[in-house]
């Protein structure tokens, strides 16, 4: 009977990294596809040794194998998410200053009267603002990442996006049309989705969703937040082939281009909106009153890890974020609860150490602006962004959560979300296979312009 058990254990073990090979091998992660392949290997020869020798040593290797094996996987499979502490939603206070931002700063003209106003109100800005314009700059030719056709691409994608900046907001038809609020909303939802989008969700507006004062473009100083009651979080998936090659040309690239996705369904809905009758408005890249990764978290979209980003529990980071506000009554879902999350983010760190700025912190979550949060080093990032050219993205294609949504890491993520004990496990395997800090991918051939 042990002969059995040991047979089977010993295939199903087999089998699980042979599964995993074959999707690394699909995924193109031959370093890991290679570590799989020696491990399904390895376990098919101690279990075959165990099952070849003689009694009573194969049965004593045979049943500690199985006892190992066995105590393993309840350990690992053990739920113990229903005994963990929830981590209490916080809401924060106050707003943040969108003149604040390194993509508010970067817009400041040296030697203009808004220049000098800036640096009079936040002098102590103006330092660590004079190192990153010494620097070639995003999208600049002299930077280390330079590619004429990735870098031109992006350029192009952001400046078409500008277009959508004077119809994000408009009028809406005097009467409404008299649909009802949850018919609306379950259209849009479904709409949104068919326009490629991962998630979507909907929430009240809180006053720490808008920015207190516009930073950017003609309206610059003037209070940003607007009469919405509500709004529409949506998110569009970051391409894993051009962010692996992160921080290299393509991931600008997939930057704008997923930028502009979110321009496009936002811009979109709000205009639909509008033609019903209620008021509208799409936050878009360069033209926000919103700070995106708080309304798409209360919109039951994910948490903001420790990177400062939104983390999905499809995708992780790998997502850029598309909102719309407005005063349609949606009927908005509670915030749904990550404490898993926030937990893996804790014990991770990965992004911490393959973060070429050194940019994001190591250590715990921190009581910032009434809430704990992590709070990554902005200007740092953002002068690295200055000399690569790019914006980076190596945060992003290394978290364990960027990888592909699909069965084999679906299960993965389903199993974090269950058990502490597996949270360490898999970082454990995400390191092994993967590697603590990987190396970026090659840039797709059709994209290298030399």
């Amino acid at each position: 009977m042990s002969a059995f058990f040991g047979t089977a254990t010993g295939f199903l073990v087999f089998g699980l990294f042979a599964y995993a090979a074959v999707i690394f091998l699909s995924e193109g992660e031959r370093r890991a596809a290679l570590r799989a392949i020696v491990l399904a290997v390895i376990v098919l020869l101690i279990f075959a040794i165990a099952l070849l020798l003689h009694p009573p040593a194969g049965e004593w290797i045979l049943n500690g194998l199985l006892f190992l094996s066995w105590i393993s996987i309840v350990l690992l499979l053990f739920p113990t998410n229903l005994f963990e502490r929830r981590i209490s939603p916080e809401r924060p206070v106050g707003q943040i200053n969108e003149k604040t931002v390194m993509f508010s700063r970067k817009l400041l003209d040296p030697g203009s009267e808004r220049y000098k106003m800036y640096y009079e109100e936040f002098p102590g800005h103006e330092e660590p603002d004079l190192h990153f314009r010494s620097k070639p700059g995003l999208l600049n030719e002299h930077a280390t990442f330079y590619d004429p056709f990735a870098f031109n691409i992006a350029s192009a994608i952001l400046e078409s996006v500008k277009a959508f900046h004077p119809i994000v907001d408009g009028e809406p038809a005097q009467k409404t049309s008299g649909i009802e609020a949850g018919k609306i909303a379950s259209s849009v939802r479904k709409w949104i989705l068919r326009e490629g989008a991962v998630s979507v969700g909907f929430t009240k507006t809180h006053d720490y969703h808008w920015y207190s004062v516009i930073g950017r473009g003609d309206d610059f100083g003037k209070r940003a937040q607007l009469p919405h009651s509500h709004a529409i979080a949506f998110t569009v998936e970051m391409d894993k082939e051009f962010m692996d090659t992160a921080p290299h040309a393509p991931t600008v690239m997939e930057s704008a281009h997923q930028y502009m996705r979110a321009a496009v369904i936002a811009t979109e809905v709000a205009m639909m909106l509008r033609k019903l009758g209620y008021h509208a408005r799409a936050h878009i890249d360069g033209n926000y009153r919103v700070v995106c990764p708080l309304v798409a978290r209360d919109a039951g979209l994910g948490e903001i890890g420790r990177m400062g980003l939104l983390m999905t529990p499809e995708l992780g980071p790998r997502v850029r974020i598309g909102v719309v506000t407005t005063d349609l009554d949606l009927p908005s879902a509670a915030r749904r609860d990550f404490s898993d999350m926030i937990d893996f983010c804790r014990i991770c760190k990965k992004c911490a150490h393959v973060c070429p700025a050194s940019a994001i912190p190591i250590d715990d979550r921190k009581d910032i602006g009434g809430v704990k949060r992590w709070q990554i080093k902005q200007e740092d990032c953002y002068t690295y962004w200055c000399i690569s050219g790019t914006d980076c993205g190596r945060c992003m294609s290394d978290c364990p959560f960027s990888h592909p949504n699909n069965f084999f890491h679906n299960m993965i993520r389903m199993l974090i979300r269950n058990s502490k004990v597996f949270r360490h496990f898999a970082l454990k395997m995400d390191d092994f296979f993967y590697g603590r800090k990987p190396k970026p991918a090659p840039v797709p051939e059709w994209m290298r312009s030399k």
